[in-house]
């Protein structure tokens, strides 16, 4: 097979490091060709991606879409019909959109990924509501689609009812996340020194957004410290990302509560977050929707203790390895980051989710994505 793959969203291998669709599609087409030597592949790169060395083999094909006016004055254009033709050009037995949407003067087989339905389900969560997008673009290519991958069930079963695309259709493939040796508790404190913690905290780390309920967990972690002064004194809650869309909200939450109880750290690398997941009490994710979860994944892996949602795929993704609540139900989530302050309940569910976060391989993610390939071509 000659299979073309839209590299867009990789603008550096840095982007391997982070979220998103850019961190998917990395991974996805690092492991891709480690895996695959038999068929062809014609990668399809932005013109101002920083290097696509890594990428090079005998059997792939760089394309850089060459930077064009039309970018900037007239995007639809360029993304539509300029982009179409080069496609058009390499007579690909399949493309893979790994971003909802496959330009719409495309006319071959191709494969869609749909990492979530959220702008569907929540647009007052998002700054700008993306109207042709969603009325449009999204629609048309999914029924375009030969097949479609979602990354869990349950954002199978949202295309499924958003859309009406048939089952048979809907291949569910979760996403893997990339192994990392955890620092031991020393050196791990060395890492994050300069942040000043205190010696017990909990943590969130992805953006603040209004979906990831921040202000929810600011307002039930200041309740239990309130409440329970004794039992939180010197007890943080830690958060760490970028800043998303109404960040000021959450800054103003943060600013009520306990000076010091709550600490936003900003962006932390790669090498810090996994000292802060080496130390933490436990990661509480208290989403109130996502399409897959590798916030959670990660910190399983690291034999970290979980609190997060029972709402959309997390109880898919987290099985019985952490403690579920009700994101809308802040006593729910109090009572869970309490239990994690007892050691036992920490080992425990520290020992679940490493186990559980095991099934969640690029190797696998390649596999099954390999056969949705060939799939789409029978």
């Amino acid at each position: 097979m000659r299979i073309g793959i839209d590299c867009r969203t990789i603008l550096s291998p840095a982007l391997g490091e982070k979220a998103g669709v850019g961190h998917y599609t990395y991974y996805l087409v690092k492991y891709l060709l480690k895996a695959d030597q038999r068929n062809q592949y014609v990668l399809f790169f932005d013109h101002r991606v920083a290097s696509t060395q890594e990428f090079k083999r005998k059997n792939v094909k760089i394309v850089r879409f060459p930077y064009s006016e039309y970018k900037r004055y007239l995007p639809f254009a360029y993304s539509h019909l300029f982009v179409s033709q080069i496609l058009n050009r390499e007579r690909l037995d399949l493309f893979h959109a790994p971003a909802n949407v496959v330009p719409l003067q495309y006319k071959r087989p191709c494969v869609v990924t749909v990492h979530d339905l959220a702008i569907y389900q929540h647009p007052e969560w998002f700054p700008n509501k993306q109207d042709f997008s969603i009325k449009i673009l999204v629609p048309k290519s999914l029924h375009k689609a030969k097949q479609i991958i979602a990354v869990s069930q349950s954002t199978a079963n949202d295309v499924h009812r958003q859309f009406g695309i048939e089952h048979q259709r809907i291949n569910v493939v979760y996403e893997g996340h990339e192994p990392n040796p955890v620092p031991k508790k020393l050196a791990a404190r060395q890492i994050i020194k300069k942040f000043h913690l205190s010696e017990d905290f909990f943590l969130y780390i992805g953006t603040l957004e209004p979906r990831k309920n921040i202000a929810g967990l600011i307002a039930a972690f200041d309740t239990l410290v309130s409440k329970r002064p004794r039992r939180f004194k010197n007890v943080q809650l830690v958060l760490a990302g970028a800043k998303g869309f109404r960040f000021e909200d959450n800054y103003l939450a943060i600013q009520t509560v306990k000076a010091g109880s709550v600490r936003y750290l900003g962006y932390v690398t790669p090498k810090e977050k996994l000292a802060l997941l080496a130390l933490t009490k436990a990661f509480v994710f208290p989403s109130l929707y996502e399409g897959f979860g590798l916030p959670v994944v990660e910190a399983m892996a690291c034999g970290t203790p979980v609190i997060t949602s029972r709402v959309s795929s997390l109880p898919e993704v987290v099985g019985k390895a952490a403690l579920l609540i009700n994101p809308n139900k802040p006593q729910t989530l109090m009572k869970a980051i309490d239990q994690c302050l007892n050691q036992n309940t920490r080992k425990r569910y520290g020992r679940l989710g490493k186990q559980q976060a095991k099934q969640f391989t690029w190797q696998r993610c390649v596999e099954q994505t390999l056969a949705v390939y060939e799939k789409a071509l029978h």
